[in-house]
């Protein structure tokens, strides 16, 4: 599932493609995906001005000027594509229709934006532009793990008294939204905490100092354009590049790469999904 990294990277490359250009027609091939699509979506997008892309978690919002947004998220395998040309940056002719091109929209100034989704575990929907905290699926979330509202204080309060893993509450997006399985393992490696630690027993100076971490990880990933381990792609079709940079994910067996450390990466399951860490050097 992409997380925060690879969905702003789509979000940054639909920007030039999208953002202040028209909709001039909007075609949806398919009645939904991981749930039903809003009724009279292509009537309701063509024709729209979208004047912002915004990214709140792991989705995606194009504020449009109807005064509604659309809301995007890619699920497991869902890509937003961009063809045709942009002035100062690429040209990719159009392809031909595939199979799973489930929504594509004709931009102002030539340019195609397709939403292609082959296990059609992604969404569409429209909300009312800023009505998105009361949306079910963004309600309750916590705050972005880049804004200002996500600091050490905040998350030493958040985890203070809890006996769930230190991962696991990490993971949980009432308390920080967007975070995910890669780049929480790659966080809890550099800052040296054991991901099996219950959150509430780490001294609050280190959860404090795990803040600077998460971000300086989330950073590196943006710019590299997230991480290519199965479907992800930028806008532009290329693969992201941060997977070459991991320290610990996927890298079990492998000696550890903390300076000074002899350990090696392991792996282990925690809440069913794959957990990476060095034994040796994350206490």
């Amino acid at each position: 599932m992409p997380e925060l990294p690879e969905v702003e990277t789509v979000r940054r490359g639909l920007e030039p493609a999208m953002a202040g250009r028209a909709i001039r027609a909007a075609a949806v091939n398919r009645e939904g995906l991981r749930r039903p699509f809003p009724p009279g979506l292509a009537g309701r997008l063509a024709g729209q001005r979208v004047t912002g892309l915004r990214r709140r978690s792991k989705y995606i919002l194009a504020d449009l000027s109807s005064g509604e947004s659309l809301l995007i998220h890619l699920g497991m395998s869902g890509r937003m594509l961009v063809s045709g040309a942009m002035p100062g940056a690429f040209r990719h002719d159009h392809p031909a229709p595939a199979r799973h091109d489930h929504v594509v929209l004709e931009m102002e100034g030539g340019t195609r934006v397709t939403f292609n989704d082959a296990r059609r575990f992604g969404l569409m929907d429209l909300l009312p532009t800023g009505a998105e905290d009361a949306h079910p699926l963004l309600a309750g979330l916590g705050p972005e793990p880049l804004g200002n509202a996500f600091s050490g204080a905040y998350l030493a309060a958040r985890l203070k008294g809890r006996a769930a893993p230190v991962k696991a509450a990490l993971l949980d997006q009432r308390i920080v939204a967007g975070l995910g399985n890669i780049y929480v393992s790659e966080a809890l490696h550099r800052a040296g905490i054991d991901p099996r630690r219950a959150a509430g027993r780490i001294a609050a100076a280190r959860i404090e100092g795990l803040v600077p971490v998460i971000r300086a990880v989330l950073a590196e990933a943006i710019e590299a354009g997230g991480s290519s381990l199965r479907d992800h792609r930028r806008a532009t079709g290329e693969l992201g590049g941060f997977q070459h940079a991991f320290r610990v994910y996927g890298r079990a067996g492998a000696p550890c790469p903390a300076p000074g450390c002899a350990g090696a990466v392991r792996r282990i399951v925690q809440g069913g999904r794959s957990s990476f860490f060095c034994p040796a050097c994350q206490r």
